[in-house]
């Protein structure tokens, strides 16, 4: 079985694991009382945290271990924002913030507090305009990933910075997806990170909070780390994920030249392999293990369950995966094709034989699964002479069930229809109109906002626009 979802979470490293082990009969005792135990479990610590804070480039009392990466987002925003209430109420955050983030964000709204979204372009990136433009009176705390976990794109986070302190504004940086690779760059105020990211164990967290940024931690006060996460700390799991942080950094700089020529075979030849396939993010300006792919006419969950039987495990924003009914809101932020999405995400020692293995496996995964759905065998990107007839839709009922003409074109029903359905029912009636002929479809399924749109710039017709469940095609000229 192929891992290529490391994105997600890897193994233990094995030096994390050897750490964890050693560390287990040393550092059982509390790092705060003066007896030998303690002063041993505190050496643990302080050795731990001097190695992390290196790492990431911060000084050690700048540093503190959370339970989780997710925690330490959740500490820094309502910590940030406390301190700086008398500034102002107004959180800034982008558009493709880590869940964790945009669920702080609406604690925020929740009491009381306003939060401004800065969009991306269709590769991911943050609009730096947008965002100076954003950090104007008011604007207690501006939250920015260092690189998105799902489509990879590297953020501007070194020119985000700058504009941030012309406006005088701390920054705070989500860099649980790079941390890996190296330093965060630019002059930020806060930063986290999340252990097993990295293959450290689960349940550790880093929260950088610099000198001089105004922090008021939220919850009741607490003696352990500076106050800042309550509780006992785990010294072992903090050990091994402070020693593993330093090994896979060690290896960063040969391993992602090795892993971005991979990423670079998956990305030039899946929309070679795979008709109607989209390679989404920044081609360039991205993590050098992660590369995401959307398909049109496949269901994501399907797909993603088609890859696992033939022994490869990867993850997918699709609004299809069975852990959410809604488009990922990255892909939705992005304005691409969410239907049949994919994320590979190598983890370290991937070697090329895998690789080419999924890349022959991929394309009979993609039509199994397209067969399933009776969909088109690839779109209609231009328009013929005349008006041929229905295609056989491979479902024993005729085109005229699903469709009816209004007098101005054809209008297809495809109410209560999840994705890639009413995708596919527009592909098979595009055919049946002549060239600059309309095409109604009626859909509800919230991935339709995304996916018929973007099925109209991957096909070449022309997307007309929307009105409530209305959304409006028209055909292509040849």
């Amino acid at each position: 079985m192929s891992y290529f979802d490391a994105a997600s979470s890897l193994p233990l490293h094995p030096v994390a694991r050897q750490a964890l082990l050693a560390s287990l009969d040393e550092g059982w005792a509390d790092p705060a009382r003066l007896h030998r135990e303690g002063r041993r479990a505190r050496m643990l610590l302080d050795a731990a945290r001097e190695t992390a804070a290196e790492a990431v480039g911060c000084r050690p009392d700048e540093l503190t271990f959370t339970p989780s990466g997710t925690q330490a987002l959740h500490t820094a925003t309502a910590g940030a924002l406390a301190g700086r209430r008398r500034t102002g109420h107004r959180l800034v955050v982008s558009a493709v913030e880590h869940s964790a983030v945009l669920h702080a964000a609406q604690a925020h709204e929740r009491a009381g507090g306003t939060v401004t979204t800065v969009g991306v372009d269709r590769t991911g990136r943050l609009d730096a305009q947008e965002w100076r433009a954003a950090l104007g009176t008011g604007c207690a705390l501006a939250c920015l990933q260092s690189a998105n976990h799902e489509v990879g794109t590297v953020q501007p986070v070194e020119e985000a910075a700058q504009a941030c302190a012309e406006a005088d504004v701390p920054l705070l940086v989500d860099a649980a997806q790079s941390l890996p690779w190296g330093p965060v760059p630019g002059d930020w105020s806060l930063l986290t990170g999340s252990a097993h990211k990295w293959g450290g164990p689960a349940g550790v967290g880093l929260l950088v909070v610099r000198k001089g940024v105004r922090f008021a931690p939220p919850g009741p006060a607490d003696e352990r780390e500076t106050g800042r996460a309550a509780g006992f700390e785990n010294i072992p799991a903090i050990v091994a994920a402070a020693a593993s942080l330093r090994a896979v950094r060690a290896e960063a700089d040969a391993e992602a030249a090795r892993l971005r020529a991979l990423v670079d075979r998956i990305r030039s030849r899946v929309p070679e392999l795979v008709p109607d396939c989209e390679v989404v993010g920044d081609p360039v300006r991205r993590l050098p293990h992660l590369v995401t792919f959307s398909c049109l006419y496949v269901d994501g969950e399907a797909l993603l369950h088609a890859l696992d039987a033939a022994g490869f495990s990867v993850a997918s924003g699709s609004s299809c995966t069975s852990s959410t009914l809604t488009p990922s809101h990255v892909l939705r932020a992005m304005g691409v094709l969410s239907e049949g999405n994919v994320r590979v995400s190598l983890p370290p020692g991937t070697d090329a034989d895998e690789v080419e293995r999924f890349l022959d496996v991929l394309p009979g995964a993609v039509a199994g699964v397209r067969a399933q759905a009776a969909a088109p065998a690839a779109a209609v990107p231009h328009a013929t002479a005349g008006r041929p007839e229905a295609p056989d839709t491979g479902t024993g009922r005729a085109e005229a069930d699903e469709a009816g003409t209004d007098g101005a074109g054809l209008t297809i029903d495809a109410r209560g229809k999840l994705c890639p359905l009413p995708v596919i029912e527009l592909a098979k009636a595009i055919g049946t109109v002549p060239a600059g002929g309309l095409v109604r479809v009626l859909a509800d399924d919230e991935a339709a906002r995304l996916d018929i749109p973007a099925w109209c710039e991957m096909t070449g017709h022309t997307f007309e626009g929307r009105e409530g469940v209305s959304f409006r095609v028209r055909r292509a000229a040849p």
